[in-house]
């Protein structure tokens, strides 16, 4: 017997559309490996349209009030609590997360940031007007940027599309967003949802490949670009955004080093790392992946975190004691498994290194020891359950491993010695230091890193304010 695939579709000017070629991509879920879905593999045509549509809804979408657009926002957030449950199966099967843990650290707060750029929307700040100029007096201006061309990842599909489109929208912007190819489940379902509070044109959602993205990005219409995503991607887009010098907002890649001092509770800050390096199968940007620990206590560390490793769970999505669920498709399996088969002969696997099971993409929960600041897998991102060791023997050295890659998103100090920490805050070259925890984050902070980990910042008010543009108004008082 064969089972009918469920069929995607675009989201465009109000209405779901196939792509206008009839294209489609299988869509896997990767706790099975099996393909349960086919999605639009949209072209220039079905970038056009969305473009058009935008802009088309754009004026009215400008000139409503940020109390109208509060409004909507806050009816986006209790329809997401509303539907929950059909928004936790689509994420779920988009990606294999567990089920219980989608449910608990996703919707909150992917709800909560909803109805924080509501709130952010009525309280955009300029300067006060003022003469600065004799017989002038001088205003400033917040508006939004215009159409916006977004592109989010395959690691969180919702909450990365919820911290696109909720500061774009209350800004007064509309929007064209793309989900991964491997990931449109959920963000399909969201544009139903979205869709029937919004008008039409404000909220575009088209499926696609890297080649769908490319052509959003290179359409004329779009004012900004934002993409959360591989360096690679970000470089590219940066590059193809130049052409027509649109504003480009990235989140890129991480490398977030975890600086150990000897004076940690190190049971408390085992427990804590390895949930933050292993959650989400390590597929998080800030994941707790570098970990850097003072020599003196190097050995006892890395004892304490294999045998966590070992007892941390990984398995299918109704199963209530795993962390983590899989790797999100194929490639990123063999990107996982090519760094541990690349090991140099230093390195010492302490727990995992291998692939579990033989159906989907999970991958046991890996520590890696005796590595060097220039290997592979220090430098760049796994993206994958693996957590890796080192030792310093003093601060300085210390900061010189942290620093010492191209990335530079997120990044957290263990220590008892306030001024100690207080230092190392200071010198850490990243976009955002945790003292004795690693990976919480709230609506009310910013997001965002520096070098190749990129630029623009999610979340809180400086991450609204990127989706707005600056004008000077004069006037003469004569």
């Amino acid at each position: 017997m064969t089972t009918e695939l469920r069929r995607l579709r675009n989201y465009i000017n109000g209405e779901f559309r196939d792509a206008a070629d009839g294209r489609t991509i299988d869509v896997v879920n990767p706790a099975t490996g099996e393909v349960y879905a086919t999605s639009p593999l949209s072209g220039q045509a079905d970038v056009d349209a969305a473009m058009e549509a935008a802009a088309a809804a754009f004026p009215a979408w400008r000139d409503s009030t940020p109390s109208e657009r509060q409004k909507v926002l806050l009816k986006i957030a209790d329809a997401f609590e509303e539907r929950a449950e059909e928004l936790i199966a689509a994420e779920v099967e988009n990606t294999g997360k567990p089920v219980a843990l989608t449910a608990s650290e996703e919707i909150p707060p992917m709800v909560d940031q909803i109805r924080f750029f509501a709130g952010a929307a009525r309280l955009l700040e300029g300067r006060s007007a003022g003469e600065y100029m004799e017989g002038m007096t001088s205003i400033v201006r917040r508006e939004p940027v215009g159409v916006c061309a977004q592109v989010a990842p395959w690691n969180y599909p919702m909450m990365m599309a919820v911290w696109k489109f909720a500061p774009a929208l209350a800004a007064g912007n509309t929007v064209v967003l793309k989900p991964s190819d491997t990931t449109p489940a959920s963000t399909v379902l969201m544009a139903e949802i979205i869709g029937s509070i919004v008008p039409k044109g404000v909220f575009n959602v088209v499926c696609g490949d890297r080649e769908t993205g490319k052509a959003m990005v290179e359409h004329p219409t779009p004012a900004m670009a934002s993409i959360t995503g591989s360096v690679r991607a970000g470089m590219q887009v940066a590059e193809s955004a130049a052409k027509d010098v649109k504003r480009v907002h990235l989140e890129l890649g991480g490398k977030a080093p975890v600086v150990v001092f000897e004076d940690t509770d190190i049971e408390k800050a085992v427990e804590d790392i390895s949930v933050a390096g292993f959650f989400n199968a390590g597929q998080d940007c800030t994941a707790a992946t570098r970990v850097l620990v003072h020599e003196s206590i190097h050995d006892e560390f890395v004892a304490a975190l294999a045998k966590a490793a070992a007892e941390t769970k990984t398995g299918q999505p109704d199963d209530e004691d795993v962390l983590y669920g899989p790797l999100n498709n194929a490639n990123q399996l063999k990107q996982v498994t090519g760094f541990i088969d690349r090991l140099p002969a230093h390195a010492k696997v302490e727990a995992g290194g291998h692939r579990v099971g033989d159906k989907g993409y999970f991958y046991a929960p890996t520590v890696v020891s005796g590595l060097k600041q220039d290997d592979e897998i220090v430098q760049n991102e796994v993206f994958g359950p693996v957590i890796t060791v080192q030792s310093f023997t003093d601060e300085a050295q210390a900061l010189e491993f942290a620093n010492g890659v191209e990335y530079a998103l997120a990044s957290s100090v263990w220590t008892k010695d306030h001024a100690r920490a207080m230092r190392m805050s200071k010198a850490l070259d990243f976009g955002c230091v945790w003292i004795n925890t690693h990976i919480p984050l709230v609506a009310e902070m910013p997001h965002g890193g520096y070098k190749k980990s990129g630029y623009g910042k999610d979340l809180s008010a400086y991450g609204f304010e990127d989706y707005t543009r600056i004008k000077h108004v004069m006037t003469s008082l004569g």
